[in-house]
Order: C-alpha cells, then sequence, then structure tokens
C-alpha cells in the first residue's frame, strides 16, 4: 500500500492540506482554516472545502488499487456547507461507501474543532487504467 504526502508543489501544499492518517478504508486530513481559504467575507471558502474532500477522496481510492496498473480520478461531487467556519482547523474523514472494480464512492465528513460538522460530501472515483 502507497502513503500519499503533500510535501510536492500542488493544491494540497498551497492550502497546507496534511494528510494525516492513510488507511484503506479511512483517510484523514486537516486544513488551517484562514484568509488563504477565506471567500470575500471571509469564511472558510465552498471550493476549499470541496478540494478537502475530493483529496481525502483520491487518496484513500488510490490505496485500494494496484498503482502500477490503475488510478482514480474524481467522476464526481457534491457538498453540503453546514457551518461556517473563520478560522482554526477542519478535518475531513473519507470512509467508504462501495469499493467496486470500475469505481468507488466516498463518504466524507468535515468537522471543526469541537466535531462539529461545516461540511458533508460524497465523492464518485472512476478507475482508470495508468498510462505507460
Amino acid at each position: 500500500m502507497n502513503e500519499f504526502s503533500t510535501t510536492q508543489q500542488t493544491l494540497l501544499s498551497t492550502l497546507d492540506i496534511e494528510l494525516v492518517e492513510q488507511t484503506k478504508n479511512r483517510v484523514v486530513a486537516t486544513m488551517p482554516v484562514g484568509p488563504k481559504v477565506h471567500q470575500t467575507f471571509g469564511l472558510l471558502h465552498g471550493g476549499a472545502s470541496v478540494v478537502l474532500a475530493e483529496t481525502v477522496a483520491s487518496v484513500a481510492a488510490c490505496l485500494n488499487l494496484d498503482p502500477g496498473k490503475e488510478t482514480a480520478v474524481g467522476l464526481e461531487i457534491n457538498a453540503n456547507h453546514l457551518r461556517g467556519k473563520r478560522d482554526g482547523v477542519v478535518t475531513a474523514t473519507a470512509t467508504p461507501i462501495h469499493i467496486g472494480r470500475r469505481t468507488q464512492v466516498w463518504d466524507i465528513r468535515i468537522v471543526d474543532e469541537d466535531s462539529k460538522p461545516v461540511c458533508v460530501s460524497r465523492c464518485t472515483m472512476a478507475v482508470v487504467p495508468v498510462s505507460p
């Protein structure tokens, strides 16, 4: 099983997303909330929450694949933004709903430091062959 890192210069490093747990059945990541991820009114931008959600779903999906033969890419994501957040840290946890041969569906819960829900999301991943 591969572990994924956020040390490369990607959107994850830009938003300071940190992967803190990586197993086939659970991936957890944190993201600090501050001006870098705010929308105009000083609240956590919904798009940043979706980036965090798709990140944990993508990592989780890939942990369930043979990395030399296939990978997972986002096919669909939805999100319900439940609570505004101005500062602190949010934590996203992805757990499987369905792990199939060609698709996977992941449930993602994003919570604040008090475990209050900030966003709930469902992400469908397509399993595709790795190009040689």
